[in-house]
């Protein structure tokens, strides 16, 4: 199991047993240096304890009893003839130069001090190997203790993590009793710094679905109730369609079952297409906007032409180098079909419908749509962008063009127009409606 108790646990033990290793080596080579220090300082005094007169031959141990088996000592004469060897049966290497000296004899390495007294040489000597012994048994009496402790400071350990990673504990199964519908941010009192950044994050994600959650059910609601009424209205048409008994009232009766059918999936593509753009993140690259305009602006020249309405892009609008902005350009047609099919509707017949681009501003560029229909209703102009609100309709419109809508449309612009972080702005100019739509340009 991936457990962050188990590995927090099983990287203290490592690293708790690597300094007491490491502690333990330090110490032994610190013990080491001053036991040579000692012996060293105890082989220069017994050698200086001996006296200054020429020796004579003697037996081992016969006049220096107090010497430890840890140390041997011999002497010899000018002629290298040993006079005396504390250890008969010991192996001691010869060291012709004087002072200390590390010597490898038959049994390993040895600590040697030679000094000349009158006309002999007196030996002390030592295995390195004593020394290490005594180091090392120093080194394990001080690490002992640390050792014996470590069950302990693991259970200390085991409790100070538990206690630790309790708040984790407390806020999984806070999430884990909650319901799909209990979006409320998870209480941060008393969490530790460390788990603060979790517990916010998990909270900001939280109020994205709570907003996300919300908006959905409206929309929901609102498309329940929008599309309640047409399917109403087409049932009631079909069924004077039917019960139609001349030719002309039946004629009649088709036509508005067809506009109503027209109007019923107007509604139902707008819904589609708002559901669409719903989703907190779009794929974004560059868009060139002339280009973009100019396809939107020969998609629509048919109903243009059908509503006796001239559309088209003003001045240079339509030739010019591009002009780049960062976008989708899905939804950026999407955004200006709708700007460009409003204007439209709401445009009486031998009316104008003007696309053009303001860059006087540098590093920007303004998409400005500009028809010459009756504009909206100031008191109306602060709830256009809300979903399924209709402004009132011209009187005015040709016949054939009886403009009709869902309330959906500038839902859309301004839903794609904060995807893309840009401002929409709509305005009277006294002769129609501008709409303008600003992008920062890319270099």
């Amino acid at each position: 199991m991936n457990s962050v108790r188990n590995k927090l646990l099983l990287w203290l033990g490592l690293g708790l047993f690597s300094i007491i290793v490491l502690a333990g080596v330090g110490l032994y080579f610190q013990a080491r240096g001053e036991a040579n220090q000692i012996f060293d300082y105890q082989m220069r005094q017994i050698a200086a304890s001996l006296p200054r007169q020429a020796f004579s031959p003697i037996s081992p141990g016969q006049q220096f009893p107090e010497l430890e088996d840890e140390i041997m000592m011999q002497i010899w004469d000018s002629r290298g003839t040993v006079i005396y060897h504390s250890h008969a049966r010991g192996a001691m290497p010869r060291q012709a130069e004087l002072g200390f000296a590390n010597v490898r004899g038959p049994n390993g390495m040895w600590r040697v001090y030679s000094a000349q007294i009158g006309s002999t040489v007196v030996q002390v000597a030592q295995p390195q190997s004593a020394r290490d012994e005594i180091a090392a048994q120093m080194a394990v009496k001080t690490v002992a203790p640390l050792l014996l402790l470590f069950p302990l400071i693991g259970v200390l350990a085991w409790l100070a993590v538990s206690r630790g990673l309790a708040p984790v504990r407390r806020a999984a199964a806070e999430v884990g009793a909650r319901d799909m519908n209990s979006l409320q941010p998870l209480a941060d009192v008393g969490m530790p710094q460390e788990i603060q950044p979790l517990t916010h994050a998990l909270n900001d994600l939280l109020a994205r679905l709570k907003h996300s959650t919300e908006a959905q059910r409206a929309f929901v609601a609102d498309a329940a109730h929008e599309l309640r009424t047409p399917l109403t209205a087409l049932r009631l048409q079909a069924q004077l369609a039917e019960r139609a008994t001349g030719e002309e009232e039946r004629r009649a009766a088709f036509a508005d079952l067809k506009n109503g059918l027209e109007r019923a999936t107007h509604l139902v593509h707008q819904l589609l297409t708002l559901a669409r753009q719903e989703p907190d993140a779009m794929r974004l690259a560059p868009v060139d906007l002339r280009a973009l305009l100019g396809g939107v602006v020969g998609d629509l020249s048919s109903v243009a032409e059908h509503g006796g309405i001239d559309l088209g892009l003003s001045g240079d609008a339509g030739d010019g180098p591009p002009l780049q902005v960062q976008g989708n350009p899905d939804a950026l047609r999407i955004l200006f079909n709708n700007l460009v099919d409003n204007a439209l509707r709401y445009t009486p017949s031998g009316g104008v419908v003007d696309v053009a681009f303001d860059t006087s501003v540098p590093g920007q560029c303004a998409v400005v749509i500009q028809d010459s229909g009756p504009g909206i209703a100031e008191s109306e102009m602060p709830r256009v962008f809300d979903r399924f609100y209709r402004a009132r309709r011209p009187q005015d419109q040709s016949a054939g063009r009886a403009a009709f809508g869902s309330g959906l449309g500038l839902a859309i612009v301004r839903q794609i127009a904060d995807l893309h972080r840009v401002p929409v702005e709509l305005k009277n100019t006294g002769h129609g409606l501008q709409a303008r739509v600003t992008f920062p340009l890319q270099a």
